[in-house]
């Protein structure tokens, strides 16, 4: 049965049709698993490789997908009925499929320089897509144009295929059948001249193989991290920053756990695990340390700077008795090192939030940051003030220019005869200097 590809348009003669999809769960306990019987054939409709609605199926569930391109059976680890599939099918056409412009499915998606752009062959749209999903990274990796399942090629094929090759020639031998005779091309077996070539290149150039696989393994690792729950990416970063925090290698570590960040697409939200880690009683000597670190994800993302606050919030909770008396020097500690904005903590100061800790504990933090609160609000409305009058004296300067330079534009000035100086009254000769 077909089904709209776009299910909001009602119309039974919308001319986009796709084939609903069909599910099948296989094994049971650990094993369970839906296979998707007809993922090529909705795919084909969609326009998209079937690897993409896999994948984006397995982040929007938080399982494990696999694709057996051989057999054509794309698989999503859990039971999952073939409705709410389809339900999530529909978010998947309406980022990746559907034009943002005139909703019509003729889209292609074209990726260059790791951003995912999307054209319209109906209306000529062109633009980038903006949603930030796990499968983001996917396609990146895996571009529309290349075909994942020629990626998959076996070299273990070749060597068997050469190991039996040759007992076939030991057999032809002993049976008294003549070898193929030397240069002649015609018997010489695809595969194994392409594994021939690949591995007599690696034995000139090892640096190659090393490269290759490293590049493997980063895909791998990159799509497997997509598909992990935000919480466990958090957990991986957590675990990373531990590590180099107590091999005592965090300072030369920003660059790597800014890419991680990113790769694991938790940026906003690390400032929270690096007060957690980094910060204890000794937060006031702890912040100017760690300052290029936490300035490096907090700087112009002021979502980042509140969960610094609460991650500030949960240690001073965690040590009330000694940083309790001093959460206003804590703030203004983050202040002077600009890992945090005057504009964020005035909006943390005007609402108590039990969030990050109990609603008494909020308060009696608010209430120690009173004094930093209202010393940051006084230099504000003077700044304002200051900024109000250096308005208006450029304005008084600026008509006073104009009124100026009008008067001399329009008027001509009759300029009266110069005096002649006392001494030439006397009769005394004065030189004139014009004159010279």
């Amino acid at each position: 049965m077909s089904v709209n590809v776009n299910r909001n348009n009602p119309d039974p003669f919308y001319r986009y049709k796709m084939p609903r999809i069909v599910a099948k769960v296989e094994g049971k306990g650990n094993g369970i698993r839906t296979v998707i019987v007809n993922m090529s054939d909705v795919a084909k409709a969609l326009a998209r490789p079937a690897t993409y609605p896999t994948k984006f199926f397995g982040c929007k569930l938080g399982a494990q997908t696999q694709v057996d391109f051989k057999n054509d059976r794309y698989i999503v680890n859990g039971a999952h009925e073939a409705s709410k599939l389809q339900d999530l099918l529909d978010g998947f056409i309406k980022k990746y499929v559907l034009c943002p412009s005139c909703d019509n499915p003729e889209t292609v998606l074209l990726v260059k320089s790791s951003i995912i752009n999307q054209t319209c062959k109906a209306c000529s749209y062109y633009g980038a897509i903006k949603v930030d999903y796990g499968i983001n990274t996917y396609i990146i990796k895996n571009p529309p144009e290349i075909n994942p399942a020629s990626q998959g090629k076996s070299l273990t094929e070749g060597k068997r295929g050469r190991r039996s090759k040759r007992q076939q020639d030991d057999s032809d031998d002993k049976n008294g059948r003549s070898s193929p005779p030397e240069g002649d091309e015609s018997f010489i077996d695809d595969e194994d001249d392409v594994a021939d070539d690949y591995w007599d290149s690696i034995a000139e150039e090892p640096s190659v193989l090393k490269e290759e696989l490293t590049e493997t393994l980063r895909n791998l690792t990159m799509n497997e991290d997509c598909e992990l729950s935000e919480k466990e990416r958090m957990d991986l970063f957590y675990e990373e920053v531990k590590k180099f925090r107590d091999a005592g290698t965090l300072g030369t570590k920003h660059k790597e756990l800014d890419s991680m960040a990113d790769r694991l697409e938790i940026r906003t939200k690390v400032p929270l695990i690096l007060v957690e880690l980094l910060c204890d009683e000794n937060l006031l000597s702890q912040a100017g340390k760690h300052r290029l670190l936490f300035r490096r994800f907090t700087d112009d993302n002021p979502k980042a700077q509140k969960y610094v606050i609460g991650g500030l919030e949960q240690i001073i909770a965690l040590h009330k008795n000694v940083l309790m008396p001093k959460v206003a020097h804590i703030l203004k500690l983050f202040y002077d090192n600009d890992i945090l904005d005057e504009k964020v903590i005035l909006e943390w100061a005007a609402k108590v939030s039990k969030k990050y800790v109990s609603k008494e504990l909020s308060e009696e933090m608010h209430q120690k940051a009173e004094v930093f609160v209202k010393w940051l609000r006084e230099a504000e409305e003077e700044e304002s003030e200051s900024e109000e009058e250096d308005e208006d004296d450029d304005d008084d300067v600026e008509i006073e220019y104009n009124d100026r330079v009008s008067s001399t534009q329009l008027t001509k000035v009759q300029q009266p005869p110069a005096k002649k100086p006392a001494a030439a009254e006397d009769g005394i000769d004065d030189i004139d200097i014009d004159a010279i």
